[in-house]
């Protein structure tokens, strides 16, 4: 029994050193290492701020006057300076490279302004929206509060109602006592405590 023992201890030990010696899984509670890219980075915020200057400067008049004096400035040199100095002969085809150039990258700069400014009319519209559904909640609940304070108020006795209702009261009690045979002018009933006892005005 022994010997077979052993023999089992020694198939298992290659087994183990061979899972020791595996390379561990990354573990999902640690970052992983950052990856070696080729292409250099960039801050796409600080990118896009760029672009929009660069945009909001394409579209503005100064960017026009100064576009034509460059323009006007390449075109006199190379036709009035002399022969030797002039850098692009007619029909100006640098400067026509030029312009494509600009042009080429004027417009993707342009488009990611527009979009960075889609983006921000998205976020703000997005507010907008929940701020109107907050004061259509608001106003709803205030509507709600008015028409209970009306039904309370509708339900409480006013000045005017007690008025009207005491002037009810004093015409019936005068009528009860015109039709007693009483014609005084005695409405409430303390007035006739303070009679002497007995006694009546009308028996005379």
């Amino acid at each position: 029994m022994a010997p077979e023992r052993e023999t089992a201890t020694r198939e298992r030990q290659p087994a183990g050193a061979t899972a020791a010696g595996r390379p561990r899984a990354a573990r999902l509670d640690q970052p992983r290492p950052p990856r070696h890219r080729i292409l250099p980075e960039w801050d796409p915020e600080a990118f896009g701020r760029l672009s929009e200057k660069i945009a909001r400067f394409l579209g503005t008049g100064r960017f026009i006057v100064w576009m034509t004096v460059v323009i006007i400035a390449w075109v006199v040199w190379n036709v009035a300076a002399p022969h030797h100095l002039r850098f692009d002969q007619y029909p100006f085809i640098f400067l026509t490279l030029m312009l494509s150039l600009q042009a080429s990258y004027a417009a993707p700069l342009i488009l990611l302004a527009q979009n960075r400014q889609d983006d921000r009319d998205r976020v703000n519209l997005e507010q907008d929206r929940k701020q109107n559904e907050r004061s259509i909640a608001d106003t709803e609940y205030l509507t709600r509060e008015i028409a209970a304070l009306r039904t309370g108020l509708g339900e409480v006795a006013t000045r005017d109602w007690i008025r009207s209702e005491l002037q009810d009261l004093m015409k019936e009690l005068d009528e009860r006592r015109r039709h007693d045979g009483h014609p005084g002018h005695v409405v409430f009933p303390a007035e006739r405590a303070e009679r002497p006892p007995g006694r009546d005005t009308d028996d005379r």
